[in-house]
């Protein structure tokens, strides 16, 4: 993975821009930094699939009218078995939809940890100061944090495995505004994004690059970290906990 931003060509110094968060507007329009990142991604195993965009007055790019998830969802309703590491595949989503965002499938090779972004931020700061392998994570401008680990895999017992589609989708976010672990039947937008308004995106802080980690390595910390800045009161109803089912 080092090489696919390393060294060998002058477009190093912008990748490094993306995924410190730091891209220049003039960048925007760099189809080949994206394609760059979205096949950086898939080489790191994170299954990709085309997704919707937006649209002028925070619109989204589908024909629903009303879109409750505007630019956040899959262009398509076969997004699972659609979505692929395929680097062919890939480029040419990527080269002929060249507005469309990309969700990547959890549940298949990896999970995500999303949380608030202050809760995010103050938990990736403990992890990594306590020396912990946190994994690529990526942060949004609607407010969310991704941690991206090791998928749990499936358990022998299916007793013990919970789908996460409903719990986890972006529509429940009012409803559940602490830890959300999207796993089996769930998605996340994949960096680079762009939402409904100015400049408004999802970009790495800590690239693919970065071996995806045991989700319980991270566990403790974000939990800890969501039960402070979301409160008593959701702390006691459980929205501050992985939901189960």
């Amino acid at each position: 993975m080092s090489a696919t931003f390393g060294g060998r060509s002058g477009r190093q110094g912008k990748l490094s821009q993306w995924l410190l968060g730091r891209r220049p507007k003039e960048a925007a329009a760099d189809e080949g930094g994206r394609e760059a990142l979205l096949l950086a991604a898939a080489g790191a195993g994170l299954p990709l699939a085309p997704a919707a965009h937006p649209a002028p007055g925070y619109r989204c790019s589908c024909d629903r009218v009303g879109c409750p998830t505007p630019a956040r969802h899959p262009v398509s309703f076969a997004w699972q078995t659609q979505s692929t590491t395929d680097r062919a595949q890939i480029e040419r989503w990527a080269r002929n939809q060249p507005q469309a965002n990309f969700i990547t499938a959890t549940g298949m090779v990896h999970d995500v940890l999303d949380v608030p972004l202050e809760a995010g931020r103050e938990a990736l700061e403990r992890l990594l100061g306590s020396g912990v392998e946190v994994g690529p994570v990526a942060e949004s401008d609607d407010g969310r944090m991704l941690f991206f680990t090791l998928t749990r895999g499936t358990p022998e017992d299916e007793d013990e495995w919970w789908p996460c589609e409903l719990d986890c989708h972006p529509e429940t976010m009012d409803e559940h505004p602490g830890l959300r672990w999207h796993c089996r039947g769930s998605y996340v937008l994949v960096p680079p994004a762009r939402l409904p308004g100015d400049d408004q995106r999802v970009r790495w802080v800590h690239g693919p690059e970065h071996p995806l980690p045991d989700p319980l390595s991270l566990l403790e910390a974000l939990t800890d970290a969501c039960a402070r800045h979301v409160g008593t009161e959701a702390g006691q109803d459980g929205a501050a906990w992985p939901l189960r089912h």
